[in-house]
């Protein structure tokens, strides 16, 4: 009599990279999916789409930390002074970043967005090397060129220097650079809704000057529109979470992997769907930057992986 072996049960680790990378790829899905998203909200305007993007981004992020009991460490985070200086910077660039994202996708420049976080990695790089003196390795320094090459062939060859693109780039970078720089004192959710709360007054105020000049769609194109409108704020927390939880559950080398999912989802939607020119200058210039993602996926494979502690033992249960 024979007997088949079944499968033991699937190790812990393996389960937590399968549901990383899971929550990754998720994560980066919708990112590259928003040129949608935006587009159906016409005729509201980028200004307020990011305004009520950030009330209503306030709202949910505060119910969400209301149902997981996380109210007290927010409002722990404005007793600290550098921490509120760092958010409220934080909250800025990220304003900035979705507005010239909004303007991006609204305007017919989808293909400049997708550009613009292709590059980006290559920004976060460049400002590792400015600010923190990091040192960098061949390959890395390889992809700084390239991708420098990639803007300067799109100014000279196709008539225009990309500025949505390296606008888009740089505030994210920028932004990266500031939340690193706090750490992880405070939870993702925490200081996601701290950033936010401190950029609502500049949300109230423009909402303010639109409505005074009739420029406010919220409740004047129908509900389905005010519906979407008011989605704004699960369509912007819900992939912010998504990504905390990839990673805290992969290395870094992969999340910066499966990032590259959202420009790609992005470009194809400017070629595929929006009908956006690609002339031959134009190909040439996003042909550079997948050189440089090329040369940075490579330096990420054949990286020193950092030697992992040995566990600590674990306590013996109390009696």
């Amino acid at each position: 009599m024979t007997s088949t072996l079944s499968p033991g049960p699937e190790p812990d680790h393996q389960r937590r990279t399968r549901a990383g990378v899971g929550y990754g790829f998720g994560a980066y899905a919708i990112w590259g999916l928003l040129p949608l998203y935006f587009v159906v909200l016409a005729p509201a305007t980028p200004y307020e789409i990011v305004a009520l993007r950030v009330l209503f981004s306030l709202a949910f992020c505060l119910l969400l930390l209301a149902v997981t009991r996380g109210l007290r460490q927010f409002v722990r985070v404005f007793r600290d002074g550098q921490a509120v200086a760092a958010l409220s910077l934080a909250g800025v660039l990220i304003a900035g970043n979705w507005l010239l994202y909004t303007v991006a996708t609204t305007t017919g420049h989808t293909l400049e967005a997708s550009l613009g976080y292709f590059i980006n990695p290559i920004v976060a790089i460049l400002l590792g090397v400015v600010v923190l003196h990091e040192k960098l390795r061949p390959l890395q320094w390889a992809a700084i060129v390239v991708g420098v090459l990639a803007v300067l062939v799109m100014a000279v060859f196709y008539g225009a220097v990309p500025w949505l693109s390296l606008g888009l780039a740089f505030s994210f970078g920028f932004y990266g650079l500031v939340k690193s720089r706090l750490g992880s004192r405070y939870p993702a959710l925490v200081t996601l809704t701290a950033e936010t709360a401190t950029i609502t007054p500049l949300a109230l105020v423009a909402v303010a000057l639109l409505g005074a000049n009739g420029q406010i769609t919220l409740t004047s194109e129908g509900p389905g529109h005010f519906l979407l409108l008011l989605s704004a704020g699960v369509i912007t927390a819900v992939p912010l979470l998504l990504f905390g939880a990839a990673a805290s559950r992969l290395p870094l080398s992969t999340v910066g992997m499966i990032q590259y999912v959202a420009p790609i989802g992005q470009f194809i939607l400017a070629v595929a769907l929006f009908h956006e020119e690609m002339p031959p200058e134009r190909w040439a210039g996003f042909g550079l930057v997948w050189v440089a993602v090329v040369l940075l996926l490579l330096d990420a494979v054949r990286a020193p992986r950092a030697p992992r502690l040995p566990r600590r033992p674990k306590p013996s249960p109390r009696a």
